[in-house]
This record gives structure tokens, sequence and C-alpha cells, in this order.
């Protein structure tokens, strides 16, 4: 394994690639080793030596750390200026089965965003700039260090989610927020997914600015600790702010729910604790077989999880249904099962033997166009198709 401690050491290991027409496997810790297909090269090039925060400007709200940073050692350096990371990205590792921590350029890489999302966006949304190399040995920059910024093409879209088919990142800048001095949580229980979402979709289209907005069913919800007194299904709707906004504008929000009925409030402490195992799937932790994602509209979320069900799958919605966490067999007709049920949504495989994960597409086919594009952008950022090739889709 190559493990290069600065920008330098990227070149020339992808230099050294490209000239002998080797592949390589782009990793960071290799928490994510499980995600996606198994990529077959002769060599690893990891960021993982690439680490440290190489800005903190806490008034311009904007850090900026190398890509093996880990993401625990970026939330405590924002933490100490009262700031977090905004999309609150999942750690997976628990999930996954990964041995090390996660970093910042595999966050970025996957484009992992939490319960957040459905308020400020996903990471990419976040992302205001990237140094990254090419396959070809290119040293690439998009975006800056200011929150207004509108030089060049904005590649920082494109490499977030790009799972290493394009470049290998080596420096990310992020935009950052003041942490929220309270939070509070209303928790319904008993509903079934359709009453759950109509309940959902009335708190986010509410003016109370619900940032956290998820369903458990009732076997989920008691893998939670801190939700294992309500023994039964719960339904959970976040606001997070200053204190006496946060009291305020949950009262109202209860009043306005009263119609799905009682709910009852979870202080900041609980509220934390169980936004975050919502955030890491803590639910479908421990559970054996593979792991998915779909993403659909919320409306359709509850469909999705009937169907999921009868194939045999256990689940959880977040985003206000619009993602479902699904744990099932790791077999090739399960998979198509979900595939199904995600219609024109879109589904990711985040964790399966590897014989399953060569053998069925990861996340849904391109339309013919769209795999054309998908193919001329590979081609125009690593030609020799070098970069983590089949990660994604077979023969990219």
């Amino acid at each position: 394994m190559n493990t290069p401690s600065d920008e330098a050491g990227v070149v020339a290991a992808i230099d050294d690639a490209r000239a002998s027409n080797t592949p390589l496997r782009v990793i960071g810790n290799d928490s994510k080793a499980a995600m996606l297909r198994p990529v077959q090269a002769a060599r690893t090039l990891s960021t993982a030596g690439l680490t440290g925060i190489t800005l903190h400007a806490p008034k311009e709200l904007i850090v900026s750390a190398r890509a093996g940073t880990t993401m625990a050692e970026l939330a405590a350096v924002v933490l100490s200026e009262n700031q977090h990371i905004i999309c609150e990205p999942p750690d997976l590792t628990a999930l996954l089965g990964g041995a090390s921590a996660p970093t910042l350029g595999g966050a970025v890489a996957a484009n992992l965003s939490g319960p957040r999302r459905v308020a400020w966006g996903a990471m990419r949304d976040h992302v205001m700039g990237i140094r990254a190399v090419n396959g070809s040995g290119e040293v690439i920059r998009s975006g800056g260090r200011v929150l207004k910024n509108v030089t060049g093409l904005d590649l920082c879209k494109l490499l977030t989610g790009s799972h290493g088919t394009l470049a290998v990142m080596t420096e990310i800048t992020l935009k950052v927020l003041p942490v929220p001095e309270r939070r509070a949580t209303l928790v319904l229980r008993g509903l079934d997914p359709v009453r759950a979402v109509a309940a959902l979709s009335k708190a986010l289209g509410s003016p109370y600015a619900v940032s956290g907005a998820a369903h458990l069913p009732a076997d989920a919800a008691a893998r939670v600790p801190a939700l294992a007194w309500a023994n039964a299904a719960v339904t959970l709707a976040r606001i997070e702010d200053f204190a006496p906004s946060v009291a305020y504008r949950s009262g109202r929000l209860r009043d306005e729910l009263r119609m799905f009925g009682d709910a009852e409030l979870l202080d900041d402490g609980v509220s934390q604790s169980v936004w975050a195992s919502v955030r890491d799937a803590l639910p479908l932790v421990g559970l054996e077989g593979a792991v998915w994602r779909v993403s659909v509209r919320p409306s359709a979320g509850p469909a999705v999880a009937a169907a999921v069900e009868a194939a045999g799958c256990t689940w959880f919605m977040d985003w206000g249904g619009g993602l479902i966490w699904i744990a099932g067999p790791a077999d090739a007709a399960t998979h198509a099962a979900i595939s199904r049920a995600a219609g024109s949504g879109t589904f990711t495989l985040l964790r399966a033997p590897d014989a399953l994960r060569t053998a069925v597409a990861v996340v849904p086919p391109e339309p013919a166009p769209l795999a054309r594009l998908s193919r001329a952008v590979k081609a125009s950022f690593d030609p020799a198709f070098i970069l983590n090739p089949g990660r994604i889709h077979a023969g990219l």
C-alpha cells in the first residue's frame, strides 16, 4: 500500500500507475470497503497520510483539512469554536464492519449526509473548495476558501460523490455553522408508515424549521437505547436553535401534530443520542446480511417499506420518508426486490459479500445517453481508467 504524506506523493503514485497502466484502488482509512463494487487493482493508494487542518477561520465559517484527516478530529476542531459540520455526515464504521475511523476525503467522496439533509442540504452543498489529483497526474483546484466564490467550473459537486473514480482528493474546504444552543425532539408513538410520513410532511411543511424527520418501526426503535422506553413505532421531528426559540416552536409544532396523537418531548441530551443513532443507522447495526439505502420522494417511502418488509427485510426511514435504510438477506432475489421497490428513485448497495457486489448493479443502471456522458467524464479526468475501476459501474 502506498500512503504518501503530501500531494506530491499522490502525483508520483498516479504517474507511476499511469505509466505502467496499473489500476489503483483509492482509499482513505478503508472504512467503507464494503460499499458498492469491489475494486480489482494491483496497487492501493491511501490518502490516510494526508492529515491535518490547514485552515480554520471561525468568523468566515470555513474549515480546510487534508483528505486523510479523520472526521472525529475535524469535528473536534470546529467544535472548539462552537461550530459543527452542517450535514452531520454519518459514521458507518459499525454498520459496514470497518476497523478504522472515517476520513474527510471518504465522507466527501461518498457524499454522505445525515438527518439534517432535509433542512440544510447534502454534503456536496457545503463543499466550498477541493484540491485533487486526476488520473493524468495533474493537480486540479476548484472553488476556494470563501463563501462567495464563482470563479471557474464548479468541480466540487462533481467530485463529491464520485467515490475516487475521477480524481484523488487531497484537501477539502467545508462551510460550517454555529452549534445550535438547544435541541428538542417530538415523538409520536404507534403510527403506521403512511400516517407517520403524513405527520412528518406536516412537520417539515410547518414554519417551525424542523431539522430532522424520521420514523422507526417498533423493532428498529427497540434497538436504539434512548428509544427503548417507547415500546412502539416512533415518529421523530427535531427542532434546533436558541433555547427560547426551540421551546416556543416545539410547543407550537406539538399543537399542529395533535391530530396524529399526543407528542412526547425529548430534551437536549436524549435528542442528541437519538439522532446520532438515526444518523449512524444504529437500528441496523449487528443484523446479518446486506444493507441498502433507497432514496425516493417521501410520499413513496411507505410503499417501499411495505415492499421490502414483504421481502423479509428490516427497515427504518429518515428524511421525512425519503430515505429508507434496509437490511436483509444477501442474495440476488432480495436485491432485485429492493431495486423494484425503489422504482423511479435510487438505491445503493452499502454492504454485501463480494460475490453479490460483483454480480449485481450496486446503484441503478444509467440510461444509455447518461452512461455515455458518464464515460466521457471519466475519460476526461482519468484517460487510462486507472482510478478505482468498476467501483460504481462495471467498466468504469
